[in-house]
């Protein structure tokens, strides 16, 4: 069975051909359902296979244990598009970022209906809101993050990312602290951006280790990143995977954590209270941000298939794992409590790999 590892590189380098003719979706509208669901609940962002088309939204409702499948196709009568890769609350209104389609759709929260669109993106990633009159979007294969009128639905203008070429360019998670937002840079590269959200300009850069690949802020305002090492033969490196932890007042990072090569961690995230870090490495692990080394006994083992996203309940710090199984039927997302008792498992569509808390 091919890694994330592996598989997330096929996606990239597949992505070259993104920009051509042949991979523009076509939307087909026909009878639409109406919906009537919980006011609060988890989104989960299904992939889809690349170029297949068959991106899927789901919906799941925590107190009823209830998940509603496809309900972007079935509210809008048409499909989502090729590679869904995450998905962000702002303004009422829930933001889907379709990666191949180069689309970003604005949908009610409530009905699932479409209520507008952003185009003409390159290979969007991730969608991050400053204001009601400004976003970033981050993007695979562009040197650019772009800016975003939100109420317009329009490109304004973009920020040209340093020592960037298009080839190799690739920016990520965002997260804010103050004014400064914080980027890794994922594919080929080593560094976290630091962006004045006032001028919009990278206004500094910190080295990590080889392909960060996702952000996390604790409570202490400390910004966490887990970097994956690259791959044996890349002519961009290949080394042992770390978890840094980053001190935002100094932009330096202040403590290392080293995997052994081979290791391939994946999907930080950080519970509600800000103080305890869950990341994906074959097995789930658990570690308090105060720890002084990596745990030696995974939270939660591995069932031999594909754990390929993550996250945790605001409400409640429930742990939901989203499994791939093959890359190719329905995945599933096992929902387990804080103490790592199973409470609900369920299906949703073909390669879960976000989740969006509404």
């Amino acid at each position: 069975m091919m890694d994330r590892l592996r598989y997330i590189f096929i996606l990239v380098f597949a992505s070259v051909v993104a920009l051509a003719p042949t991979s523009c979706m076509r939307w087909d509208y026909g009878l639409t359902e109406e919906f009537r669901v919980s006011e609060s609940g988890l989104f989960i962002t299904n992939e889809g296979n690349f170029q297949y088309g068959n991106a899927s939204l789901s919906y799941y409702d925590p107190e009823a244990r209830h998940v509603e499948n496809e309900v972007f196709h079935r509210a809008n009568a048409m499909h989502l598009g090729d590679v869904a890769q995450s998905m962000t609350i702002y303004d009422n209104k829930g933001w889907v970022v379709v990666n191949n389609s180069h689309v970003i759709f604005a949908i009610d929260l409530t009905s699932f209906k479409e209520v507008g669109r952003i185009t003409n993106l390159t290979s969007p990633r991730y969608i991050h809101f400053i204001s009601p009159d400004k976003a970033y979007v981050t993007q695979l294969w562009d040197n650019r993050i772009f800016i975003i009128n939100p109420r317009r639905f329009e490109i304004t203008g973009h920020i040209e990312c340093p020592n960037m070429t298009m080839e190799s360019g690739s920016t990520e998670q965002m997260v804010q602290q103050g004014r400064y937002l914080y980027v890794n840079c994922w594919s080929y590269q080593n560094r976290i951006l630091k962006i004045d959200t006032e001028s919009n300009r990278v206004v500094d850069e910190l080295e990590v280790g080889v392909q960060p690949t996702s952000l996390a802020l604790d409570k202490h305002g400390k910004l966490w990143t887990l970097t994956d090492g690259g791959f044996a033969g890349s002519p961009y490196g290949y080394e042992a995977p770390t978890l840094c932890r980053i001190d935002l007042d100094r932009f330096e990072v202040e403590r290392t954590f080293l995997f052994s090569v081979g290791d391939d961690p994946s999907e930080i995230v950080i519970n509600a209270a800000g103080d305890t870090l869950y990341w994906i490495n074959d097995d789930v692990w658990e570690m308090d941000v105060t720890a002084d080394e990596l745990p030696t006994h995974p939270f939660l083992f591995s069932r031999n298939t594909k754990y390929y996203g993550l996250t945790v309940s605001p409400t409640n710090g429930d742990i939901y794992v989203a499994d791939a199984i093959d890359y190719q039927q329905q995945g599933i997302i096992y929902r387990y409590s804080k103490g790592g008792e199973l409470l609900d498992q369920f299906y949703v569509g073909i390669i879960p790999g976000a989740f969006c808390w509404r």
